[in-house]
């Protein structure tokens, strides 16, 4: 098992599966904006959007989770925001 030192405390990030109410709701990504991958936040870490192109979302994890991934795209629902509130406790 590899004993690897991430940048963010990703435990304090709440599961939230793509077929979840949460995911599903509307939400409001714009580029510059911080989330995570709602099913395993530690596998990506945390990531900035830096592009939305025809319902998909390129985002930016600079190797902050345990995958090691620095971009990668998504659909909205696998994408959660991280509040403001939260992110100083990360």
């Amino acid at each position: 098992m590899f004993n690897i030192s991430l940048p963010y405390r990703l435990e304090l990030l709440p599961v939230v599966p793509a077929f979840h109410r949460k995911a599903r709701k509307e939400k409001d990504l714009g580029q510059g904006q911080l989330v995570y991958y709602g099913p395993s936040p530690a596998y990506y870490g945390i990531g900035e959007v830096k592009q939305i192109i025809d319902g998909f979302i390129a985002v930016d994890f600079r190797g902050t989770g345990q995958f090691g991934v620095h971009e990668d795209v998504f659909k909205p629902e696998y994408l959660i925001p991280i509040p403001q509130r939260t992110l100083g406790m990360l």
